[in-house]
């Protein structure tokens, strides 16, 4: 079982660099194109959106929503290319990062943060 998880675990990895490769080829379809390159920046970004220190909440990106936001991209990916993208991201030597998902991230913390901020602000009594 466990040598299904490291190996489950390993393709997760190659098809988020394999999107990663999809997001700038010029033979992608637009649609799957925007959602590679969303889905990619957030996986190969090193700042999560929840992060890991928070009991429970902090895997749920690493073991849910990564995992399905893969899913449906390989999904919008014609077979063929996705085929190529992933010969092409075994042979990568280091995984990239991606400073977009981390910009991405911190914007929606920003936001986030701007928006509870409003919420919990004193209203004055007049």
């Amino acid at each position: 079982m466990l040598a299904a998880l490291k190996s489950w675990a390993k393709s997760i990895t190659d098809d988020a660099i394999a999107l990663f490769l999809a997001a700038r080829d010029p033979r992608t379809p637009w649609y799957a194109k925007a959602t590679a390159a969303c889905v990619a920046a957030y996986a190969l970004s090193p700042i999560d959106l929840i992060p890991d220190f928070i009991p429970v909440l902090g895997y749920i990106d690493d073991l849910l929503i990564v995992p399905v936001g893969i899913w449906i991209a390989v999904r919008l990916m014609p077979a063929e290319l996705m085929d190529e993208f992933r010969a092409a991201a075994e042979k990568v030597e280091a995984r990239p990062k991606s400073r977009a998902g981390a910009l991405l991230v911190v914007a929606v913390w920003l936001v986030a943060a701007g928006l509870l901020t409003w919420w919990f602000w004193p209203r004055s009594a007049n």
